[in-house]
């Protein structure tokens, strides 16, 4: 009787010992990098989640124009993986090793920026967002693993719902040769407007388009992607229907803008450039 006693308390404080390590395990676990959203200040995406997904807890981070966009390093790390699958699961895609068994993937390419064996810090850009691989659109394919298994993902200190879609506004502010631009839109065209519209302009920046519903105004500005802090050709356009076109046009540090116009009711054209990109829409929004 007491031999089993004695064995029941051996094994009680084996179990306790291993449900330590289990905890302790757990606690090293959660140290993970404080990973970024892997796109330039300021860019707003959608994260797609759903069952089924192939890795489960991977996030497809969604948005019109999306091709040719900035993908930036979501963490400091050295570039483990640079490969392309073709026409069939990842297309070209990437992966960097974080340390501390933490890994990110980023999939469906349109063009690497960088090559195994790398070093790369917060913001680096490593390459462009397309279509590439077995996708029916273009899209960034996400993940963040550790060891080899797949997380749920956390980006500027803020948890992906699982399971839907949700708007993210990148902090990934820090440099690193691939975005870094501190200003955001709403600050460029001041409080009360919001995005209407916007397009990517090959990764070198991108065009927003907003409106104040309280003034009637439109506003327009081009947020640079490239050569942030350095002054290089960029701008801003914007004509109202039956009016006449404004246009901010220079060498500009961060951006172009903001161009203003009331417009109430009006259809409007817009646009902007950065270096060689450009881009100029049809008539549109012709009721905000």
């Amino acid at each position: 009787m007491k031999l089993r006693k004695i064995a029941a308390a051996v094994g009680a404080i084996v179990v306790t010992a291993s449900a330590a390590l289990v905890s302790a395990g757990a606690g090293q676990a959660s140290a993970a990098p404080a990973f970024k959203m892997p796109f330039p200040c300021g860019y707003t995406a959608t994260a797609a989640t759903w069952q089924g997904h192939s890795p489960e807890l991977s996030v497809d981070w969604q948005k019109s124009g999306i091709t040719g966009d900035a993908v930036l390093a979501s963490a400091g790390g050295t570039v483990t993986r640079v490969a392309d699958t073709g026409n069939t699961s990842y297309g070209k895609w990437i992966e960097i090793d974080h340390g501390g068994g933490w890994t990110t993937r980023y999939a469906h390419l349109s063009a690497q920026s960088v090559s195994q064996g790398q070093k790369v810090s917060t913001g680096t850009k490593i390459g462009s967002a397309g279509a590439s691989g077995g996708v029916t659109g273009p899209h960034l394919h996400y993940e963040q693993l550790l060891n080899g298994a797949d997380q749920k993902v956390v980006v500027d200190g803020k948890s992906v719902p699982y399971y839907g879609k949700t708007d993210f506004t990148s902090k990934n502010c820090g440099g690193g040769g691939g975005g870094g631009n501190p200003y955001t839109p709403k600050e460029v065209c001041g409080s009360g407007f919001s995005v209407i519209n916007e397009k990517g302009l090959g990764g070198a920046g991108r065009v927003y388009l907003m409106y104040n519903s309280g003034t009637g105004q439109n506003c327009v500005t081009t947020v640079k992607n490239t050569k942030i802090g350095s002054k290089s050709p960029a701008s801003a356009l914007l004509e109202v229907q039956g009016g006449d076109r404004k246009t901010d046009k220079g060498e500009f540090s961060y951006y172009a803008g903001p161009v203003k116009q009331q417009a109430a009711g009006k259809c409007v054209k817009w646009g902007g450039s950065v270096g060689d990109k450009s881009f100029t829409s049809a008539f549109q929004h012709c009721g905000s």
